[in-house]
């Protein structure tokens, strides 16, 4: 740790610290000294002096710095690091999680603001989003290649989050052989082609594992409209589990071309399956227009609320889709809808949907609330890493 380098707070300003929440803010830090460089420690202090916690500076970003330890006697090395990265492998080979597929380190709730690592069978995905991670990433997976020593390591740091930090879009591989076009993952019973190279996030959405099984259960001789489909990965469990039979809509062709291809990975009947490609919005417009009718709606678009200034505006576009996909239903069809929009809180998410029936002139019985899988851990001091939230209701 270089001690001479110190971020020092406002007066008043560490309640947060104290709660042990990650994240410095901007506006409650009075000054920086020893000149830090980009990602690198600094001792945070308040208004008196005495130190509270190490920290990695980021100086182009809101949040200035994020915490690495609130003990500021810790030194932050490769000890440090193999130590939180070994705690998070444990906590999830304890979890004994059906998938060969799963989320190692999810950031902030795991004691690693920034960095992400999800494991798809033999290859090892990091994102590295923050100052702190860009700075570390050569010890990280130096820890990772000890860790998974059979996987190839590859980065998809090529979220738009870095650009806020100062950092550019990267991705490529790091060490190992390079992945075939497509990874096979289990889930379950079920199994999946990964584009780890373009897909989305780090290619497949794992943190809906658990939601697709429970979805699923009530998939069994149902008309099921599968909107924002993706890859399928909704459409194709619930067909596992005795669907009549499945529409996939998204706005991607190649995410459709791998539906296709895990329709066919797990040998189901192709008839039973349809491919839309358009804008969902638009493709259940039409829908209605058609009178077209589904025993079951699954809604999981991507995020519709990146900041707090593009609240309203994605509000607007979640009810939007949750009214159509209401008139959409047979009376007791089942909605299964989703937010990933950290920004929309459950209760809000609850009043979206509420508004959105209201205006479809239908009721939703809720039935059961959904949340993040397991593995995407969240520490109880940090309520911004809950950010998954569902619900399926009946809707008359």
């Amino acid at each position: 740790m270089n001690d001479t380098a110190k971020l020092i707070l406002k007066p008043g300003r560490e309640k947060a610290l104290k709660r042990r929440h990650p994240w410095i803010f901007s506006g409650a830090v009075s000054r920086v000294t020893g000149n830090p460089q980009l990602g690198s420690t600094v001792v945070v202090e308040n208004s008196k002096g005495s130190a509270l916690a190490s920290a990695a500076w980021s100086p182009h970003s809101q949040i200035r710095a994020r915490i690495w330890s609130f003990d500021p006697e810790e030194i932050i090395n490769e000890s440090f690091f193999r130590q939180r990265i070994q705690r998070a492998v444990d906590h999830r080979n304890r979890m004994g999680l059906p998938t060969t597929a799963f989320r190692v380190v999810n950031a902030e709730s795991d004691g690693l603001p920034g960095l992400i690592v999800d494991k798809y069978a033999d290859i090892v995905i990091i994102q590295c989003l923050s100052t702190g991670i860009e700075f570390w990433k050569d010890t990280i997976v130096d820890v990772l290649s000890e860790l998974f020593p059979d996987c190839s390591i590859a980065e998809r740091s090529d979220s738009e989050v870095r650009s806020r930090e100062g950092l550019t879009l990267t991705a490529g591989m790091i060490r190992g052989q390079e992945p075939d076009e497509r990874v096979i993952i289990e889930e379950y019973e079920t199994k999946f082609y990964v584009d780890v190279r373009q897909g989305h996030k780090t290619g497949f959405y794992l943190d809906q594992r658990e939601n697709r099984q429970i979805v699923a259960r009530y998939a069994r001789g149902k008309k099921i409209l599968n909107a924002f489909s993706y890859t399928g990965g909704f459409g194709v469990t619930a067909a596992s589990k005795d669907a009549l039979f499945v529409t996939h809509i998204d706005s991607s062709s190649d995410a459709l071309d791998l539906a296709r291809a895990n329709v066919e990975l797990n040998k189901q009947d192709q008839n039973i399956h349809e491919f839309v490609q358009g804008n969902v919005f638009e493709v259940l417009r039409t829908y209605r227009e058609q009178k077209r009718a589904f025993d079951l709606v699954i809604l999981d678009p991507p995020k519709l609320v990146e900041s707090k200034a593009k609240l309203s505006r994605g509000t607007r576009g979640y009810k939007d889709i949750n009214m159509l996909a209401c008139q959409l239903l047979v009376p007791g069809g089942i909605i299964a809808t989703f937010s990933c929009s950290g920004q929309v809180e459950r209760e809000l998410f609850q009043k979206i949907v509420a508004d959105a029936a209201l205006d479809a002139e239908r009721e939703i019985k809720v039935m059961e609330w959904l949340s993040q899988a397991a593995d995407h851990t969240v520490d109880l001091a940090f309520p911004e890493g809950l950010y998954l939230k569902g619900l399926i209701g009946r809707v008359w």
